[in-house]
C-alpha cells in the first residue's frame, strides 16, 4: 500500500487529521513520483532487451535448463520462461510506480510461488532470471534510479528464494 493509501487510512482509523510528518512523508513521496515514473518508462521501453539479454545470460549459466528434460527445454518451453520473466519485470515496474511492494505481493509472488512447486519449476531457477533481469536494467539506470529498480528486483528474488 503506498504511503499515500497507508497515511489516509491510519488517519481516518483514528477520526483525525493528517498530521505533519504524515503530509512530509506523502510530500516525498509526491516529489519523488517523476523519477520512479521515469525508472518504469525506462524499464518498460527496454523490456524486450532486458528479457533477452537476461535469458540468453540464464541460459548460459544454467544449460540444465534448457538441455533435453530442462523446464525451458524446447522452443515453446523457452519461449514461456522468457514470457514468465517479462512477467517479473513488469512486477517490478508496478513496484517503482508505487513505491511500494504490495502490487507485488497481491499481483503475484505467493500465487506464482506455488504455481511454479506444483509444476516442478525450480524456484531457484526463477530467482536467477530476476537477477540476470537486475543485472541487464542496471546496464540502462544509474544512481538513485538504480538503487530504486533494484530494491524491487531484490525483493522478488528474496520472494522466490
Amino acid at each position: 500500500m503506498s504511503i499515500v493509501s497507508n497515511s489516509i487510512i491510519n488517519a481516518d482509523a483514528e477520526a483525525r487529521y493528517l498530521s505533519p510528518g504524515e503530509l512530509d512523508q506523502i510530500k516525498s513521496f509526491v516529489t519523488a513520483g517523476q523519477r520512479r515514473v521515469r525508472v518504469a518508462q525506462v524499464l518498460s521501453e527496454s523490456r524486450e532487451r532486458i528479457v533477452k539479454s537476461a535469458g540468453a545470460a540464464l541460459f548460459q549459466r544454467r544449460p540444465d535448463v534448457i538441455s533435453p528434460g530442462g523446464n525451458a527445454y524446447g522452443e515453446e518451453m523457452t519461449a514461456t520462461c522468457l514470457r514468465d520473466m517479462d512477467y517479473y519485470l513488469r512486477l517490478v515496474t508496478y513496484g517503482v510506480v508505487a513505491g511500494d511492494v504490495t502490487p507485488i505481493e497481491e499481483i503475484g509472488v505467493i500465487g506464482a510461488k506455488e504455481m511454479y512447486r506444483a509444476l516442478g519449476t525450480p524456484l531457484d531457477g526463477m530467482a536467477e532470471a530476476v537477477r540476470e533481469m537486475k543485472n541487464a536494467a542496471m546496464g540502462l539506470l544509474t544512481g538513485a534510479d538504480a538503487e530504486e529498480a533494484g530494491f524491487y528486483f531484490d525483493y522478488i528474488v528474496g520472494a522466490l528464494s
